[in-house]
């Protein structure tokens, strides 16, 4: 953090310095000079999204940053994880008791990564690479409480992927095939959003682990990509004419033995009328389900985990704080024997995040989606 004092003789107040690319202005501090105060960028959710989020849901708003408390460090944030799932705390009702909704006129929430600048808190020293739930702005103060935890980065894996394959993605991804798919050699694994920052994780597991693997996405350039970039077995276009269902059984006659679903809705009703018998199916998100008014749709052929003495059961990474350093080092070695493809879309500058986002949101992306500030 830069600070300026400058002598009263010039104590008019001139703003438009950037500071680190971050807009400061000039503040009387307590001996009656002036103080450079530095400014942090934040991006607010200034309204309630109507079904679909748009450019407006959000406004740039700069403010100084103010003193730290007993207890707090600061952090200059580095990436920004944009994660889907996020979508339903922007609104007013978010369906669960896991987060309460964003407030309004409040910085949009995210998992980020950042350099500790500042401290009062023993635990978080200048210097420290943190990854915690924050906020979409350049600059957080923390208390160590929001999953915050000190990362201690490997020299042989670039530093963003702590937000990404070793970080709530891939963890997300690991503790749902590992704890609940259970997978076991030559099982049929189906991944839908397989083109997603989970997914693209997950099919990779799995085949890791011996599955044969299946992805769904949307398009077939994202199917081709699947195949050629991430290694699927097997891809399903949900957008072909051809209905989803007949194409799951095509690629599984016999029935799926593991499902992980990250959509919802009628896609996973439609999912469960194909699975094998012990069937194991992992319940990460809901993404068709995230911008619909009105609650969440009815899915279908429940009845089958009956029939077919299946197993459905949803999850948070959180869960698992304690086997974290289980997840990164399994991952780790798959990053550096070259089985494992971590695949980013960058955008840049935190003003860049609302847009990123929304096309997020309307399935742009191959991978995972970071902002670098």
């Amino acid at each position: 953090m830069h600070v300026f004092y400058l002598p009263e003789l010039f104590a008019e107040v001139i703003s438009g310095f950037k500071i680190d690319g971050c807009w400061a202005t000039r503040v009387n501090n307590r001996n009656g000079y002036k103080r450079m105060t530095q400014m942090n960028t934040r991006v607010l959710l200034a309204r309630r999204p109507a079904e679909h989020l748009v450019a407006a849901d959000f406004s740039i708003d700069p403010q100084p940053l103010r003193a730290l408390k007993d207890g707090e460090f600061m952090l200059k944030n580095l990436y920004l994880s944009l994660d889907v799932g996020f979508r339903q705390w922007m609104n007013e009702g978010s369906g669960d008791n896991y987060l309460e909704p964003m407030p309004l006129g409040e910085p949009v929430q995210s998992i980020i990564m950042g350099k500790v600048v500042e401290s009062l808190n023993e635990s978080f020293p200048v210097g420290s690479l943190v990854m915690g739930r924050t906020a979409w702005e350049q600059y957080s103060i923390a208390d160590g409480s929001d999953l915050m935890r000190i990362i201690e980065p490997d020299s042989e894996v670039e530093l963003h992927e702590y937000l990404c394959s070793l970080g709530p993605s891939g963890m997300t991804a690991y503790f749902g095939i590992m704890d609940i798919g259970q997978p076991k050699k030559g099982e049929l694994f189906v991944v839908n959003a397989a083109a997603g920052g989970i997914g693209c994780i997950a099919g990779q597991i799995a085949k890791a682990e011996g599955c044969s693997t299946v992805g769904i996405a949307g398009g077939a350039a994202k199917c081709s990509w699947l195949k050629d970039t991430l290694g699927y077995d097997q891809v399903i276009d949900y957008k072909s004419a051809e209905p989803l269902e007949l194409q799951l059984k095509k690629v599984a006659p016999a029935g799926m033995d593991i499902v992980y679903d990250n959509v919802g809705g009628p896609m996973l009703g439609t999912m469960l009328g194909q699975l094998a018998e012990n069937a194991r199916v992992i319940l990460c998100g809901a993404v068709s389900q995230y911008e619909r008014e009105g609650g969440h749709e009815p899915v279908a052929n429940m009845w089958e985990l009956i029939t077919k003495r299946a197993r459905a059961e949803g999850f948070m990474f959180s869960d698992y704080e304690d086997r974290y350093p289980e997840a990164i080092g399994y991952i780790t070695g798959l990053l550096k024997s070259g089985s494992l493809v971590s695949p980013v879309n960058w955008s840049e500058g935190i003003e860049s995040s609302g847009q990123a986002f929304i096309d997020m949101l309307a399935g742009h992306n191959l991978g995972k989606c970071l902002i670098k500030l």
